[in-house]
């Protein structure tokens, strides 16, 4: 969905892919930012907490007539439908991400 929105050209790829996967993880209930990941990925849990916000505002008001093939093809089993889990409240995100 980033590759389509203009705001997150300037984000580096890596900080983007860090940050969608501490999104991920917390979404799912499946930890937080352990020191492996923090010392392969090179970032910092708290220094990713801004984008991962961002991102989450961007599943949370997604335009849905614009990405009808992306969520399409996400929702799909094969994708383990993905497209399907619900984005998170930004409150409990926050409490989640002071908890990494």
């Amino acid at each position: 969905m980033t590759l389509q929105e203009y705001d997150y050209a300037r984000e580096s790829p890596s900080k983007l892919a860090a940050s969608c996967l501490l999104l991920a993880l917390t979404m799912k209930n499946l930890g937080g930012w352990t020191p492996t990941l923090e010392y392969y990925s090179g970032y910092r849990s708290q220094d990713l907490h801004p984008l991962v916000k961002r991102l989450n505002f961007l599943l949370t008001y997604q335009p849905r007539d614009k990405l009808k093939a992306v969520h399409t093809k996400y929702s799909h089993r094969v994708f383990f439908e993905v497209a399907k889990i619900p984005p998170m409240d930004m409150l409990k995100l926050e409490e989640k991400l002071k908890s990494c």
